[in-house]
């Protein structure tokens, strides 16, 4: 079981950075919000995850489960290396500084990546140019020519899903590939090139972070995209037709969230065939995973136990059934094949005995979320008292409405057990329950800036189950004042995080 030493971290996407760019990015911004943890004695910084979004913009909806987004990247580095002039900045005065406007922000940018992409051979210094060969020799077999292709063929058939390609090309018959292969060879060869700004840039970031005593705890969704690289090239790990399309798709069934559940859409797994394979394709996703992050929350992690299976076609998840996932012998295989890797079980959601129990086995960190505590009484598994040491404690996480937000919406009833588990009515609730994680025996507790900030509903990432109007906040610029800093530094010395 890989160890867990006792710290405190904070939770912020890097989507929501300042900065002028109409983007959070990986720029000197980010680079003093690591700083920023270091003074206030945070030792994780926790991210979502970090592909390339589709549909609604989510990090959950990635079109790659290798590639990196070229949204983050830094354009002002790339002016300062060369490869772009300061007058292509000029549209980023039209975005909004406050939050992310998708709409605007997406072909602006990827116009600028694209050009980039295209020069880079010619403005590009020897240093960049022998690291970008250095890149594709260590990921090119793996998943970058894969995805680079996807994305040229993409763009080629004015982006329509890759089941509405030629058959030749959707099946990935030899001499399509090839045809179609040399006839996009530059636009494949620009797609590269970006992902390794990407990854240049990120890599130099968490070497920062690392220096600095901060670990990046990152995310990996448990399903891949549809319309996605990974689909395409790797058809026969998934359940489809002879079309290409799902024969049942993934979601979770009615619950907190969601009355009629969520229907993520996402094609499910062939998991007899991925296991009869040693599940050679995950493997190789959680080890990519670690080299971009220290340690890696599974997301849905009950659906590695049983999964809630949907027919394709249907409007609502509501008409569903639980099919067993892989269990223990996934996660045997992974362990086998990567050795004792930081793994955090997001075990949330309908849980059964039997998820707890794969949970426990492999020693993985669980989560506990502080809005969850107050409804039932004593004997809720989400109050502090009823922890054990290996968790990961949150007021709230990305899904969630910020600690305000909550509490002004939630019933008096619970407000009345808040108040009195708390000892009173607190000033400020977020920070209330911000201590109230810190001081709790779980190994680590994590907050999402909002509550550092004390905002509202306003200031929520994600409402799970509605598809646009997600994922925009952003942290104003010098929004984390010195006594946030201070305050945050205090309760981690108090509570030996």
């Amino acid at each position: 079981m890989a160890k867990f030493d006792r710290a405190s971290g904070l939770l912020l996407h890097p989507t929501s950075l300042p900065g002028p760019n109409g983007i959070g990015e990986l720029s000197s911004f980010a680079y003093r919000w690591i700083d920023t943890l270091v003074t206030a004695r945070q030792r994780v910084w926790q991210v979502l995850p970090l592909g390339p979004t589709g549909y609604g913009n989510s990090p959950y909806q990635t079109i790659s489960s290798f590639a990196g987004n070229p949204l983050l990247i830094d354009l002002d580095w790339l002016v300062a290396e060369g490869l772009l002039e300061p007058a292509d900045l000029r549209g980023r005065a039209e975005l909004p500084q406050d939050r992310v406007d998708f709409a605007r922000l997406v072909p602006w940018k990827w116009e600028i990546l694209h050009r980039v992409g295209c020069t880079f051979e010619q403005r590009a210094s020897t240093g960049l140019l022998d690291a970008f060969e250095n890149f594709c020799r260590q990921h090119e077999e793996a998943w970058l020519e894969d995805f680079a292709f996807f994305l040229a063929l993409k763009n080629h058939f004015g982006g329509v899903a890759w089941n509405e390609w030629p058959a030749a090309i959707r099946l990935r018959q030899p001499k399509a590939m090839r045809q179609w292969r040399s006839q996009l060879r530059g636009e494949i060869q620009c797609h590269k090139v970006i992902q390794f700004l990407f990854f240049h840039q990120w890599q130099a970031l968490k070497n920062y972070a690392n220096q600095k005593g901060i670990q990046i705890f990152g995310d990996i969704p448990i399903y891949a995209t549809y319309d996605s690289a990974d689909v395409w090239a790797h058809q026969e790990l998934f359940q489809l037709d002879e079309a290409g399309l799902p024969l049942v798709v993934a979601g979770v069934p009615p619950d907190y969230f969601s009355r009629t559940g969520q229907l993520w859409g996402n094609p499910i797994y062939d998991w007899e065939k991925m296991r009869e394979n040693g599940y050679r394709w995950w493997i190789a996703r959680i080890a990519h995973a670690l080299r971009l992050v220290d340690v890696v929350r599974v997301d849905h992690f009950r659906g590695f136990e049983a999964y809630w299976e949907v027919p394709f076609g249907e409007e609502t998840a509501i008409n569903g059934r639980w099919v067993k996932g892989p269990g223990a012998s996934f996660f045997e295989a992974v362990l086998n094949a990567l050795g004792d890797i930081p793994i955090v079980a997001e075990d949330l959601g309908e849980i059964t005995p039997e998820v707890l129990a794969l949970r426990d086995q492999f020693g993985f960190p669980g989560m506990k979320i502080l809005q969850f505590a107050f409804a039932s009484g004593p004997s809720d598994p989400f109050l502090p008292h009823n922890y054990t040491r290996n968790f990961v404690v949150y007021t709230g996480t990305h899904d969630n409405d910020t600690t305000h937000g909550w509490y002004m919406a939630a019933p008096q009833h619970e407000k009345e057990y808040c108040h009195r588990y708390l000892g009173g009515v607190p000033r400020d609730i977020a920070w209330a329950l911000m201590r109230l994680a810190s001081a709790s025996v779980g190994v680590w507790c994590v907050f999402p800036v909002q509550d550092v900030l004390s905002l509202g509903s306003e200031a929520r990432m994600n409402y799970p189950g509605r598809a646009e109007g997600n994922w925009a906040w952003r942290m104003p610029p010098n929004a984390l004042q010195p006594h946030h800093i201070e305050s945050l530094a205090e309760m981690s010395a108090t509570y030996g995080r």
